[in-house]
């Protein structure tokens, strides 16, 4: 299913419109289908695209309605894997319309899920307000772009911008995300750019994108062609800028992509591990312990192993020598006892004990015993 990015800002004249035509088209020249959706009313990413004005034609503002499908409304582009799916002036009235419309803020989404599974990312353009229209975009969306100047206002703005996005979460779209904050029009030999930056990375950490867009007069001039700044020219220092951020918010995804499949490894692994049975190894060892040693062993060491392996025998006398061999290599009575069996031990083996126990007892201890 392909990822949505709304490009959001309420603050005006951050390059809103720039950033997701450009960002469009670097998607769609890494040879990713994309899809871009313009829902504002000014309509300057379909214009930006090439597209002229149309008031027949299909836009966004019948998707919101009703009175169109999303497939009635694709139109292509220059670059070959880029489509749009334009707006047109009319759109302004949908905040009035859909007042009082049944799933108002869920329009755009429902509008987008026949045909985002033919896309990789669907960009859509939002308007610089926190009205419907934007709000269907961020209900619609999975993550969210925000561009800003590394200026003072600018800072206030994405502060009201990040309440809305958390009320949104709350109330319609719990799993929407911050894709990032890319700094537009940036000039890094002010002190103030720099101040600006350290305070964004230090409150967005790494959600602030590595690649910021320059001032750049060709980004200013490609949409008088009706083209992106890589059609317009590939080698200026925008269209890089451009191509870079696109490169970072795709590998951003694979790299999530691949940690997700790693867990999921790792899951498996787990139970493989549990469901596994541990019977043939535990009977592997225990053939391994009981192999006989292949070096010769000594006549003490043979009688020490028979006399820690299970008394087999049942007979009286076979009890008695397994006990005298023991002794033989001074092993203590108590230990004997201990490792011998009760019900193996006849009568006739106590009494040898016995008698081989007060034997041992020297005359000077049992004098002193008396």
């Amino acid at each position: 299913m392909g990822r949505v990015i709304a490009v959001a800002n309420q603050k005006g004249g951050v390059g809103k419109t720039t950033t997701a035509i450009n960002l469009a088209s670097s998607f769609a020249a890494a040879e990713v289908n994309t899809l871009l959706v313009d829902c504002d009313p000014q309509s300057n990413a379909s214009s930006g695209l090439g597209l002229v004005k149309d008031p027949e034609r299909i836009s966004t503002y019948h998707l919101l309605m009703g009175a169109a499908n999303a497939e009635e409304a694709l139109k292509e582009t220059a670059l070959k894997q880029l489509w749009i799916i334009p707006a047109h002036k009319n759109l302004i009235g949908a905040n009035i319309e859909l007042v009082d419309g049944e799933r108002r803020e869920f329009r755009l989404k429902d509008a987008l899920a026949p045909i985002r599974d033919r896309y990789q990312f669907v960009v859509l353009d939002c308007p610089p307000a926190l009205d419907l229209l934007t709000l269907n975009a961020l209900v619609a969306a999975d993550a969210v772009l925000i561009p800003m100047q590394a200026e003072y206002f600018a800072l206030e703005g994405i502060s009201e911008l990040l309440d809305t996005v958390e009320r949104i979460r709350a109330s319609f779209n719990p799993d929407l995300a911050i894709e990032g904050v890319v700094l537009t029009m940036f000039d890094d030999r002010t002190n103030l750019a720099q101040q600006v930056t350290a305070e964004l990375k230090r409150y967005f950490g790494d959600k602030l994108c590595a690649t910021t867009i320059p001032r750049n007069i060709r980004l200013a001039e490609a949409p008088s062609h009706g083209k992106a700044a890589l059609s317009y020219d590939i080698k200026s220092r925008g269209a890089e800028s451009y191509m870079s951020l696109a490169k970072e918010i795709i590998s951003h995804q694979l790299s999530v992509k691949e940690m997700a499949a790693a867990a999921a490894a790792r899951g498996s692994q787990r139970a493989v591990v549990v469901n596994d049975p541990v019977a043939p190894e535990t009977s592997t060892e225990l053939a391994t312990i009981e192999q006989p040693p292949a070096e010769a062993s000594s006549p003490v060491d043979a009688e020490e192993s028979r006399a820690e392996e299970p008394v087999r025998l049942s007979s009286t006398q076979a009890s008695v020598e397994e006990i005298r061999a023991e002794e033989s290599v001074s092993s203590p009575v108590e230990t004997i006892q201990g490792q011998q069996p009760a019900e193996e031990t006849g009568p006739a083996a106590v009494e040898e004990i016995r008698s081989e126990e007060q034997g041992e007892v020297p005359a000077e201890e049992m004098d002193k015993s008396a």
